[in-house]
């Protein structure tokens, strides 16, 4: 099925797209969320919750700004990881009156957003390969070990190609190289 037509029926409040959604998208979902969790009744929950986002959410899928694979797989990556958050043992309650409030003041937000934004610039300058390559490793969260084995090269090999992709971005952000 093409990602035009799978759009078109959903915008369109075709129930059975979420069928063919799970049928053709299970696979890439899975994909995605298995390294961030470990539990597979965890997982099976996250599927049903990205169908779900996704029939709320594909009147906010703009083309414009990316693929529908893209789209799809940050709503599968971002929704395991808010499962994975979810699942932590701390509860609320547990806190004392006199733990310290850990979230991030406004400007440490500003901060956090502009360093993200000069990231995704920097990572846009790299070579389609290495981009994919950091995006596996540390925005989808897969193992070294998974990504070796996918690329048909030694974990050694995949952690050589990590650790002088991180050292071209800190040199393309300003930062320090470590030689």
């Amino acid at each position: 099925m093409q990602p035009r037509e799978m759009i078109d029926r959903l915008r369109a409040g075709d129930e059975t797209a979420l069928d063919d959604l799970i049928r053709y998208y299970r696979p890439l979902i899975c994909y995605i969320i298995t390294p961030i969790l470990d539990n597979a009744h965890d997982r099976e929950e996250c599927i049903s919750e990205v169908v779900m986002r996704v029939w709320d959410g594909i009147g906010s899928f703009d083309p414009g700004r990316g693929s529908w694979n893209a789209w799809l797989t940050a709503l599968a990556r971002n929704t395991a990881l808010n499962k994975a958050r979810g699942s932590r043992k701390y509860a609320v309650s547990d806190l004392s009156p006199d733990t310290p409030d850990t979230s991030p003041t406004p400007e440490q937000e500003i901060l956090r957003r502009e360093q993200q934004k000069a990231l995704y610039q920097a990572l846009k300058q790299l070579p389609q390969a290495e981009q994919t390559l950091f995006y596996r490793k540390y925005y989808y969260l897969q193992p070294t070990a998974q990504i070796a084995a996918e690329l048909g090269i030694t974990e050694r090999a995949a952690e050589g190609r990590l650790y002088r992709i991180k050292q071209k971005l800190r040199k393309m952000l300003g930062g320090e190289s470590d030689g």
